[in-house]
């Protein structure tokens, strides 16, 4: 595997070897020795999630408040979304930044979200299979989430806004300036 720094310290991109033939294609997704390996982080996934979506669909930018907090680590075996994750950790010099990945089921690449990040993806395809590993167990009482269409973070999405499929939860988050992010 192969990693690849993005332009805010914590969130990282991991390409992995692909093997591939006139049968079809190979590769680990996941192997924990190698990643700590390569990236120093000594993480204990505990539980995988998978979601299907259609063209257009926006989740996020949601994260866990600690003691609950969860690292991230995710993929698309289906489809192609565009990854985005928000720094939301106080003092840090990249606060309400961002950086966006293209993750695909032809790039097979991967990206970590760390703890202090807000997490969302726009689905791009026309339909998308994401899969994600996560550090700590989810916990309904310390969700929290940002608003996808934040004007301060100015996140392109690329879909055009009347193109957008939101949950009804998803509607209603706070901006940026209206945050109190539980991040140190």
């Amino acid at each position: 595997m192969t990693i690849i720094k993005t332009a805010i310290e914590g969130p990282f991109i991991v390409e992995p070897r692909v093997f591939g033939d006139a049968r079809g294609y190979f590769f680990e997704s996941f192997n924990q020795r190698d990643f700590a390996k390569q990236t120093g982080l000594e993480l204990n996934f505990v539980q995988d999630n998978e979601s299907r979506s259609t063209y257009g669909v926006v989740r996020g930018l949601h994260f866990q408040r600690p003691p609950y907090a969860q690292a991230k680590l995710v993929r698309v075996v289906e489809g192609r979304v565009l990854d985005v994750a928000v720094d939301i950790r106080r003092g840090s010099l990249t606060y309400g930044q961002y950086v966006a990945v293209e993750l695909s089921s032809e790039n097979h690449r991967q990206f970590y979200v760390p703890h202090g990040f807000a997490h969302g993806f726009a689905v791009l395809s026309d339909t998308a299979v994401f899969q994600y590993k996560c550090d700590n167990y989810y916990h309904p009482e310390s969700e929290g989430a940002l608003a996808w269409d934040d004007p301060d973070l100015a996140i392109d999405w690329q879909i055009t806004p009347d193109a957008v499929l939101l949950s009804d939860k998803d509607r209603s988050h706070p901006r940026l300036v209206n945050f109190e992010t539980p991040f140190c």
